[in-house]
Order: C-alpha cells, then sequence, then structure tokens
C-alpha cells in the first residue's frame, strides 16, 4: 500500500490542548506539498471530543478521535491508538512533540512499525526529494542532519516552541476509531503543577533585551536587568550567561534553550551570533545588535547594527528614557 500525507498526534494535559500541537500543524504546511497533501491529526483520551474545536484549524484535513479508557496520557493506549492511525491513514510522516509523553512510547513505536525516527528535531526540509531532519548533537554544538533511507514511513518528535502556530479556524471532517484498548499501564491521581515561580517565559514576550559574554561579569548583569525594566523589556541571555548560573536557565534564548517566538523586538547586547543562539531568534520581526566586533555574526541576522561598547549604549539608552 502507497504511505502518504502527515499524521500529527495531538496532545492535552489536564483538561487542556498543549501549544505544541498547533506547533506540529503548523510545522506539517512546511513540507505537506513533498509529503503528500493530506494532513490527520488524532487525539486521545476519555474526553477527547472536547478538543475538536481547538483543532478545526486551516491545514488540517482530518481530525481521528479516539474515546480512549484514560482521562489523561498513558503510553501503552497512546501507542494502540497510534497503531491503529498509522494502519487507517498509512501517512509518510508522524509527527510528535518532543517530550515526558513521547519519550514513554515513541522509540518503542517507532521500533515495532520499523520507521525512521528522530527526536528533539528543530528543522524539516527535503534532499533531492528525501525528507531531511535537523537536530542538535554533541550537546548542542553542531547541528546533525538526518535522512531515512529506505523508510516507508518516518516518526519525527518535534523541539516545542521551534515552528511558529498562524492557524486560522475551518471545519475539517472526523472520524472516530475504536481500537482494542490494552489495560491501562498507569493509575492517575491528581495533577500536580511544578511550583510556581517569579520568572518569566521568554518564548512568550515581545520584546526581549538580551547580554551575552560582553557583559563581562556577574555583577553587571543587575544594570542590564535594571535597563530592560525601563525599556520595558524581559532580560534574556545567551548560553554562557544561563551556564555559568548568572541568569536562570528559563532566561535563555537560543537552540539548546528558548525560541523567541512571539518577540517582535531583540536587542542582543554583547552576543557574537553563534549558530546556537541564532536558532533561537528565528521567528524575531526586529533584531537590534550591539557588539564591538563588525565582524560578529550576530550583524548577520540584525535589522539595525551598532558597533560599539554595550555599557556606553545602554547608558545613552537609560538617559532618553529617564
Amino acid at each position: 500500500m502507497t504511505v502518504s500525507g502527515i499524521l500529527i498526534l495531538a496532545e492535552h494535559r489536564d483538561g487542556e490542548l498543549r501549544p505544541v500541537t498547533h506547533e506540529l500543524i503548523s510545522a506539517a504546511q512546511d513540507v505537506r506539498a513533498e509529503i503528500g497533501d493530506r494532513v490527520t491529526v488524532a487525539i486521545v483520551g476519555s474526553q477527547a471530543d472536547r478538543f475538536v474545536p481547538a483543532l478545526s484549524v486551516d491545514g488540517v484535513d482530518e481530525i481521528l478521535v479516539f474515546a480512549s479508557p484514560q482521562a489523561e496520557f498513558d503510553a501503552d493506549i497512546t501507542e494502540a491508538a497510534l497503531s491503529a492511525a498509522i494502519s487507517d491513514s498509512q501517512p509518510a510522516l508522524i509527527l510528535l512533540g518532543h517530550g515526558v509523553d513521547s519519550m514513554d512510547y515513541a522509540a518503542a513505536f517507532a521500533t515495532r512499525h520499523g520507521t525512521g525516527f528522530a527526536t528533539d528535531v528543530f528543522k524539516l526540509g527535503f534532499d533531492d526529494g528525501q525528507l531531511v531532519a535537523t537536530r542538535g548533537g554533541y550537546g548542542q554544538k553542531v547541528n546533525v542532519e538526518l535522512d531515512f533511507p529506505g523508510k516507508r514511513t518516518v516518526v519525527l518528535c518535534l523541539r516545542t516552541g521551534t515552528f511558529k502556530p498562524d492557524l486560522k479556524p475551518a471545519s475539517p471532517p472526523v472520524r472516530r476509531l475504536a481500537p482494542a484498548w490494552p489495560a491501562p499501564g498507569a493509575r492517575f491521581g491528581a495533577l500536580i503543577p511544578p511550583p510556581a515561580t517569579d520568572d518569566v517565559d521568554v518564548s512568550s514576550v515581545d520584546f526581549i533585551l538580551s547580554v551575552g559574554r560582553g557583559v563581562g561579569e556577574e555583577g553587571n548583569v543587575e544594570r542590564f536587568r535594571e535597563l530592560a525594566a525601563t525599556l520595558g523589556a524581559t532580560l534574556g541571555c545567551s548560553r554562557p550567561i544561563a551556564d555559568s548560573g548568572w541568569l536562570p536557565k528559563s532566561r535563555q534564548v537560543g537552540q539548546s534553550g528558548k525560541t523567541a517566538v512571539n518577540c517582535k523586538l531583540y536587542i542582543a547586547m554583547g552576543i557574537s551570533g553563534a549558530i546556537q543562539h541564532l536558532a533561537g531568534m528565528k521567528h524575531v520581526d526586529t533584531v537590534v545588535a550591539v557588539n564591538t566586533d563588525s565582524n560578529a555574526s550576530i550583524f548577520s541576522v540584525a535589522k539595525y547594527g551598532i558597533v560599539g561598547d554595550m555599557f556606553e549604549i545602554a547608558e545613552e539608552l537609560g538617559k532618553q528614557f529617564e
């Protein structure tokens, strides 16, 4: 049987559709012309129907509903639903979110079905008509391009916050499948959310001022925290700053940090522009770069560039808002 099209497994938790689902749908639009022009979204859960309105967006050609015995995620039940979906639609590509859920079943599923498989993928492309998935390697120091020769179907777990959703409401048809369910492999109690913090999520804000190695030492960070507050920006950073513990990891923008999905204005101060950091800025509308090195890579993506000392520029900026 010919394989064609894309199958997406929607994720939900505690009664809410997870944002990664719409990111997967957006990613599918980039490759659907090459893979086969049909995108199917599957949703699994005892109350799966409640998510149909949220999944009814432009770019989805069909929704498969699996009314399972469990309200929340269960690896065995999810794998059973995915097996039924792959038998039903024969997709060439299956897209999952790269997270704690998929880590519990995706590798086993790919092995049992003999598919191609890759995790933490942040870029999809084609080379001579063959699918190529890009992920980080060696501690995110290099980008690794993977292809899948001889595989009729490929399963990819996509990094969250990488593919920007831009979806409009639609009315795709809905079908319901009822496979033979395995006995649930877990018993669920109440959801215990992580402890609340007063930190921010840089993937959700629209104005970021980020600092890099050029800040020099930890004591200088506070100066830029104050500047960010004065400008109405969120303070972010590059990986060396987070690795040094000068700012929380949640503030890191980059391939191994957060992608600035919703950012409209990004001011990069003292950041050279390593490829890992640039990966976190790919959705930004306007980048302003400040660096003493006129050859810094950050200038290649900047709309406006200032060759100068970040401390002097910070002082001048601060004066304008006094």
